[in-house]
């Protein structure tokens, strides 16, 4: 089979895929005329998130086989019209969940103890303590929205903490283990300190969390999202941090992200966003917390097992 590489990931991936007999070919630095242009030849892609594989695409490309996502999202693929040509479209999402239970919990924990202010102050000659005074994470209620491979790995990094952590799944049945209770939003509603996001980015999510959204909870709530951008609604989330029935948030990701994940836009593009950069009890990272030295192997060696066991050389010829 021949692979298009359109996105770099780590080499792990061509090199199991090469050693097999596949034909890796490096597409990185082609734009998207190019690969319309050749992607007839290929039975394979391999992309993150620079060009979005549209009907478009998908229909040029009717030798097309797989396409292998490194991460877990697939947003940015039209998979109605993959699954109409029969191309099966492999995700990553046990590659970075680790990554993402770690980042989820780090931000969590600097939000609770002011750590990005006080780190700031300290550089500057600035020394307050009790302007800085932390909040514990003992005693509290975690809602966990989504509880596939991202949501277990934040409940699980949060075993041990003291905590109560109740998840939702609308996909899923018997899910509560060691490390969440099952939970109806409901529940969620009514007991949660604290919110976060593991949910992908589709019809049914797409700015779920607006102010009707926020408005159920029965108490004021921290907010994370280390999801998808556009799951929360920006100016309702500014709104709830400005009456208090939102107490912080930690985002990692943004609604006003560009397609590729690679920028968002600036302050002065848009008055909500500005006003959320003024708050100190709002804390951001770009986009990056699946995005380890260890889930970059992670998420090639991953899709490499899953190609590997779908597509192989006895059945398909180069």
């Amino acid at each position: 089979m021949r692979v298009l590489f359109i996105d770099t990931v780590h080499s792990i991936l061509e090199e199991r895929l090469t050693k097999k007999g596949f034909i890796c070919i490096d597409g990185t630095q082609w734009d998207r005329k190019k690969c319309l242009a050749e992607i007839n030849r290929f039975q394979g892609i391999v992309v993150r998130s620079r060009l979005p594989i549209d009907a478009e695409l998908l229909n040029t490309a009717t030798h097309l086989k797989f396409i292998a996502r490194s991460g877990a999202g697939l947003e940015n693929i039209d998979l109605e019209t993959a699954k109409k040509n029969g191309v099966t479209c492999f995700n990553a999402p046990e590659g970075n969940r680790n990554a993402v239970g770690e980042h989820a919990l780090g931000m969590l924990l600097a939000l609770f103890n002011n750590l990005c202010r006080g780190n700031a102050e300290v550089r500057n000659g600035i020394w307050k303590r009790e302007e800085n005074r932390g909040v514990e994470l003992d005693g509290k209620t975690v809602g966990v929205i989504g509880y596939g491979n991202n949501g277990r790995a934040f409940a699980k990094k949060l075993y041990g903490f003291d905590v109560d952590v109740l998840a939702y799944d609308k996909y899923k049945s018997n899910y509560g283990d060691q490390f969440a209770n099952a939970a109806s939003m409901e529940e969620i509603y009514n007991k949660a300190d604290i919110l976060s996001f593991h949910i992908p980015q589709n019809k049914e999510t797409m700015f779920m969390a607006d102010q009707e959204f926020f408005k159920k909870f029965k108490k004021p709530i921290y907010v994370i999202n280390l999801a998808r951008g556009k799951i929360i609604r920006t100016k309702d989330l500014l709104k709830g941090l400005q009456d208090k029935s939102i107490l912080g948030a930690c985002l990692d990701v943004l609604e006003y992200e560009k397609a590729s994940f690679e920028k968002t836009l600036a302050a002065d593009e848009n008055p909500a966003f500005k006003a959320l950069l003024e708050m100190d009890n709002v804390i951001f990272s770009p986009h990056v917390g699946g995005w380890t030295k260890e889930s970059y192997f992670k998420l090639s060696d991953v899709l490499a097992d899953k190609v590997l066991k779908h597509f192989g050389k006895d059945q398909y010829t180069c």
